[in-house]
Order: structure tokens, then C-alpha cells, then sequence
């Protein structure tokens, strides 16, 4: 596993437009269907609101104490990240820790018993990824529903990047048909797809997905963006711009309103500075926040918890954000969401 597992989403949306121009990775997929089914019916006009939940990394970064950070900052939910394959089409903690048994799941109870919501992530960047070592939908439902029956979450996020997954069609297919399958099995538990964008909105092999998703009926909740490594400097206008985008890409693919489509759209952002060295002030990203309240986004998270520690001039790394800030900073703003 690479040490930051979320890396660089402008690649992913230029090698998208280089993929479209020369041939797509799995395109005969975008042919296969399979029959709608009750539970794959249009979700409910307004989806309901997520409690702001910024990743968690136990794997690196020198991971705080979660329930300190609750207790700390009043946030209530974190997004623990990855679930990934341990090989073929088990699942794992970071595809190597044991699924139960070791600090994710100490951790995942810890949580609940301060009272609070767990969203568990799978995929990322890197890493060996359950959606293309799992061979069909069912397979990967099945992948995903081990993870339910260990840990119990209210969300189960799809974080769909790279080559492997977002980029290769017929993967693409088999996670959205595989989470119509675990909606139909686990109706309680949220779905979330989080993918990369431009600062026009998703591009490429994510305007695809947002497609697709509503052509197979997958009911999936709400659809984040990741809000960074855009290669800009101004951090509130792209994000904004970006979640325009989305908005606009799911009312057209879905027949709904502009109200509608909000309620299914997340941002996820990256604090302090990003991949690429864009800077992200709690200023600008209390102003993110607000704007995502007034506008009726659903979905708010960061990444990462691990990251939210001052260390002005430290560069882009694991345990703290490369800027001056107050420790845990951006958890505060987020529990507000």
C-alpha cells in the first residue's frame, strides 16, 4: 500500500479524457445491464442528511484516539478508512488487517459506545481493491456484507479511483450493480459513491458513473466528490464550482430537480495543503461548510483526521496538514455540518 491512498484525482480526470480519446478501458461493459428490480427503483425525491464524518486512517499518520476527538470537538461520525482485498475477494482493514478482532474494531466499538456513526470506506487510490478481485456483483455484495455483519455501519462508502476501478468500465459496472444488491439486502444502511472531479464537475469516467448508476436504478444515496488536487488557488471558488457541476450532472441523468440533486451531493476536501499543494485555511473551509448547509448537500467530509494537526512549512504528509492551524482545527468545522 502506497503511504496516502488518495492521490491525485486531476490524473484520474486527465487520464479519463486520454482513455475517451483513444478507446475506453471495459467499454463493452456499458452494454451490460441486467434486469431492474424493485429495490433498484428512483431513491425518494430529498435525501436525508449525513452527519459530517472526516476519514480516519488507522494504517498511518499516527492516528488520534477517536472518541478524544469526539469528546474534544463534538463530532459524532468518522468515515474509516480502507477496506480493501487481503486477496481475491476478501475483504480486510488496509487489505491486511483482520477484518475483527484488532484496532479497527476496537475502534468501531469505541465509537458507538460514545454514541457515535460509523461510515466505513472501500477503495481509494491505492492499494489491492476488492472490485476487481471480486468476480461478479454478487461476489462483491457478498465482499461488502462480511463488512456489515462484522461492524454494523450506518454507511458503506464506495471510493471509486484510478485505473482499476474508476477508470475500467466493466469494474465500474460491477460495483454499481453490486451495491443495488447490498441496498436490496441492508435497506438501513446508506450508500455513498465518492469520486474524482474537475472543477467543473465530474469528468470522463465520472460523468459515466453518474450515468450508468441511474441507467442500472443503483439506489445510491449520495455521490461525493473529491474537492481537491485541482491544481487551483482558490479553494472555495473550485469547490463550488465543482459541486455546480455534480448537481447538474445528476439532475440531467436522473430528471431531478436542482433541490433534488443537492440532497445527493457530498464534498470531501483535503485540509491544509493538498497533494498538489493547494492550500485549504479553516477559514475557507468553515465557508465550504456553510455553503454545502445552505445549498442542502448531505455528504461532508475531509480527508483526514490524521492530518488535522498544525505543522506550518511541513509539506504534504501523513500526521499533519502543512499549515498553521489549531490541532483537530478541521474536525470542529465539520461537526458542524
Amino acid at each position: 500500500m502506497q503511504t496516502n491512498p488518495r492521490r491525485l484525482a486531476l490524473l484520474s480526470s486527465v487520464t479519463a479524457i486520454v482513455l475517451a480519446a483513444g478507446g475506453m478501458v471495459g467499454a463493452a461493459a456499458m452494454e451490460i445491464a441486467g434486469p431492474r428490480t424493485d429495490a433498484q427503483a428512483e431513491p425518494q425525491a430529498v435525501a436525508e442528511k449525513m452527519p459530517g464524518a472526516p476519514y480516519l486512517y488507522l494504517g498511518w499518520g499516527d492516528p488520534q484516539s477517536a472518541t478524544s476527538v469526539m469528546s474534544e470537538t463534538g463530532v459524532s461520525a468518522f468515515t474509516m478508512a480502507f477496506m480493501l482485498s487481503s486477496g481475491g475477494c476478501t475483504p480486510a482493514w488496509d487489505g491486511q488487517r483482520p477484518l475483527t478482532g484488532g484496532t479497527d474494531e476496537q475502534t468501531i466499538d469505541a465509537i458507538k459506545a460514545a454514541g457515535g456513526q460509523v461510515q466505513i470506506s472501500f477503495g481509494g487510490y491505492s492499494g489491492n481493491k476488492l472490485g476487481p478481485n471480486c468476480s461478479s456483483p454478487e461476489e462483491f455484495a457478498g465482499a461488502v456484507q462480511q463488512v456489515i455483519d462484522a461492524h454494523g455501519p450506518d454507511v458503506v462508502d464506495f471510493d471509486i479511483e484510478n485505473t482499476d476501478e474508476y477508470e475500467d468500465y466493466a469494474v465500474q459496472d460491477r460495483i454499481l450493480q453490486g451495491i443495488a444488491i447490498v441496498k436490496e439486502n441492508n435497506p438501513d444502511v446508506k450508500a455513498v459513491v465518492t469520486i474524482p472531479t474537475t472543477t467543473t464537475g465530474p469528468g470522463g469516467a465520472g460523468s459515466r458513473l453518474i450515468t450508468r448508476a441511474a441507467e442500472l436504478g443503483t439506489p445510491i444515496d449520495n455521490y461525493t466528490i473529491m474537492t481537491f488536487d485541482f491544481g487551483g488557488s482558490d479553494m472555495v471558488a473550485d469547490t463550488i464550482n465543482a459541486a455546480e457541476g455534480l448537481k447538474d450532472q445528476l439532475a440531467a441523468a436522473h430528471g431531478w430537480s436542482d433541490a433534488e440533486a443537492w440532497s445527493y451531493s457530498g464534498i470531501s476536501g483535503m485540509n491544509g495543503l493538498s497533494d498538489v499543494g493547494e492550500t485549504t485555511t479553516p477559514a475557507q473551509w468553515t465557508e465550504i461548510r456553510d455553503w454545502a448547509n445552505a445549498n442542502g448537500l448531505t455528504r461532508f467530509a475531509y480527508w483526514a483526521v490524521n492530518r488535522d494537526r498544525g505543522c506550518e512549512g511541513g509539506g504534504v504528509t501523513s500526521n499533519c496538514s502543512g499549515i498553521a492551524q489549531e490541532d483537530l482545527a478541521f474536525t470542529r468545522i465539520t461537526a458542524g455540518f
